[in-house]
């Protein structure tokens, strides 16, 4: 079982969005969502919700099951990195 990290998100978020070099501002108009909420995600202080998953995955272009398995894979590096 994968430990919780509410800070999982963000980061899987934010890399994949770098990666595709997206500002904030745009891939946030993308998926459809106020600019300030894609922030607090990436952050950690929000955490998205399955409505959320399902427009940040489909601006990556992957399936949201895809999206929550990194975020899963992210928890888990994370937690073995606090062993």
């Amino acid at each position: 079982m994968v430990e919780f990290n509410k800070l999982a998100a963000g980061v899987v978020i934010r890399r994949l969005r770098k990666e595709r070099k997206l500002s904030q501002e745009v891939f946030s108009g993308l998926a459809g969502m106020a600019r300030s909420h894609l922030a607090m995600i990436e952050v950690g202080t929000k955490q998205p919700n399955f409505e959320t998953i399902w427009r940040i995955s489909n601006t990556f272009e992957m399936s949201p099951h895809k999206l929550v398995k990194l975020i899963e894979e992210e928890a888990r590096d994370d937690c073995e990195e606090r062993r």
